[in-house]
């Protein structure tokens, strides 16, 4: 995601925690209140901020099409309000601008309506019309289309004659500039509610929000450009939603004193494996040894002890009892209780598959484990929702990783009911110490009544064992100290940036997750940069 000027870090859109940036991702009604907040306590009006929001959205129409007809797209709220703003500004610049108005300018809500009419009063041409074929014939030649139609409010499906002309927008082949919001979109969740036109440049206002970074909608909003109108939104109700830069991730890197000892880095145990899935525990021990634990233990089924051995000489290989199909079985669980006692830290179920025995292990271990704990794949699948209960009412910090699917079985929904709303579906499986990482594009890490956006990672990602080697880096974070949300969110991002790494040098198309380990120094180098003295 690329930044203007507007998204400096000395902006009111960006708080300073821990050395780091924070910058906060608004919900509609959080937006919504700030510009209440803002109203109440000084003398700036909802005509002052539109003007500033259509001073933007100028400022960047200029700069996509220097030369040119630009067509202004107004709907029937304060979007299109912001947009006559921005068709006045543009025409007193001595710029050719027409709009196309889906509404009487005279029945707009005010300020709309006054901004309509000063831009009329300006010389701007326009025409009201709610027909696609406007749209479609004054798109025709121009250089540029500013899609100024629906804000924040979707909710529901786009009406008819709107979809029409959204649909109009997206065919005209012309680069389109979306203001606050791509038109069709659910500015919350990221879901697409109709035809959405994609746009080259989104200007958003105040703040970012979540459906300009979660997909499917992120895909249409182009560059992303938060333009400061000059409502603070520093304190705003739970839940808080997040993206972190690179120094707010740099601060929670563990890093070993001058003086320290491989038992000062952190112990982790690897519950992972079966016959079938053998490399699952070798990919989760080499994310926790990559990140830095000082000793790593693989416990899994006996007859994977050589594979483990074999590619991993510097882990501890302990063989597990094991069913005739080469599963742990539920026998195991008092030897791993046992391990667990000298240990920092627990990762259990890449690879261990969903059989019976596997299922009655697992539930002895969540509740027997008091070390710091992470559960993913088959260890997520075979808890089911009464497991969720036990992992989210632990004491000792615990994170869970699940991919959609997974996390649909932990919630006893659909997986596409999760991805309609990550957002909430992750704060939903988490707890103030638990924290819940949903795996996917633009993952989301949620512990409580927080949850964050990891903005780095890539399509070639999406390869068996990914998960596995996450789950063996968060648990080695979780070793050496850091809270559930700080192991999720460190964990997530330095894996999604390996990733970026590994696909720059061997591309998207021939990544795997065996690639992924080698590449995890490049990303902590580079978090090392943004360290602070």
């Amino acid at each position: 995601m690329t930044t203007s000027k507007a998204d400096e870090h000395d902006g009111a859109d960006a708080l300073r925690l821990r050395g780091g940036y924070v910058r906060p991702v608004l919900f509609s009604h959080g937006i919504r209140e700030a510009e209440a907040e803002t109203e109440a306590s000084s003398a700036v009006t909802l005509a002052d901020l539109m003007e500033r929001a259509g001073e933007a959205v100028a400022a960047a129409a200029l700069e996509i099409a220097p030369a040119g007809r630009v067509l202004v797209v107004c709907g029937g709220g304060n979007n299109g309000g912001d947009g006559w703003a921005a068709a006045r500004l543009l025409c007193e610049r001595g710029r050719d601008v027409r709009v196309v108005s889906l509404v009487d300018p005279a029945a707009l809500p005010e300020p709309a309506q006054s901004a309509a009419a000063r831009a009329q009063q300006a010389g701007v041409a326009w025409i009201a019309s709610s027909e696609a074929a406007a749209v479609r014939e004054h798109a025709r030649d121009a250089a540029l289309v500013v899609d100024a139609v629906l804000g924040i409010g979707l909710r529901g499906p786009v009406r008819d004659g709107v979809a029409e002309v959204l649909h109009e927008m997206a065919a005209a082949s012309r680069p389109v500039l979306a203001v606050d919001v791509p038109s069709g979109i659910d500015a919350d969740t990221g879901a697409l509610l109709g035809p959405v036109p994609r746009a080259v440049i989104t200007v958003t206002f105040i703040a970012l929000k979540p459906g300009l970074l979660i997909y499917p909608a992120a895909a249409y909003a182009g560059e992303v450009r938060v333009a400061d109108i000059g409502v603070p939104v520093s304190a705003r109700r739970p839940p808080r939603v997040e993206v972190w830069e690179a120094a707010e991730y740099a601060a929670l890197l563990p890093v070993p004193a001058p003086d320290a000892h491989k038992g000062d880095r952190g112990s982790v145990l690897i519950v992972a494996g079966s016959r079938l899935y053998a490399g699952a525990a070798v990919l989760a021990a080499s994310g926790a040894m990559r990140m830095g634990a000082g000793y790593v233990f693989a416990a899994v089924p006996a007859s994977v002890v050589p594979v483990v051995q074999s590619a991993l000489p510097h882990v501890i290989a302990v063989g597990l009892a094991e069913t005739d199909e080469g599963a742990l079985s539920e026998q195991a669980a008092e030897h791993v209780l046992r391990l667990a006692r000298d240990v920092d830290a627990v990762v259990m179920g890449p690879g261990l598959t969903a059989h019976a025995s596997v299922a009655a292990a697992a539930r002895s271990i969540v509740s027997g484990v008091e070390c710091p704990l992470v559960l993913d794949a088959d260890a997520l699948n075979v808890l089911g929702p009464d497991g969720l209960s036990a992992a989210t009412a632990r004491r000792a910090p615990t994170v869970l990783t699940p991919h959609p699917g997974e996390l649909a079985r932990l919630l006893g929904i659909s997986p596409s009911e999760v991805q309609t709303d990550r957002i909430s579906s992750a704060l939903r499986a988490s707890a103030p110490r638990c924290a819940c990482v949903l795996k996917g594009a633009r993952t989301v890490v949620a512990c409580a009544d927080r949850a964050l956006i990891t903005m780095a990672g890539n399509p070639g990602m999406a390869t068996a064992g990914m998960g596995d080697v996450l789950a063996g880096m968060t648990g080695t974070l979780l070793a050496q100290g850091l809270e559930p949300l700080e192991a999720a969110a460190l964990a997530a991002y330095l894996h999604a940036r390996a990733g970026d790494r590994a696909a720059d040098e061997l591309t998207e198309v021939c990544l795997t997750s065996k690639d992924l380990p080698a590449y995890l120094p490049a990303a902590v180098r580079e978090l090392l940069g943004h360290r602070h003295p």
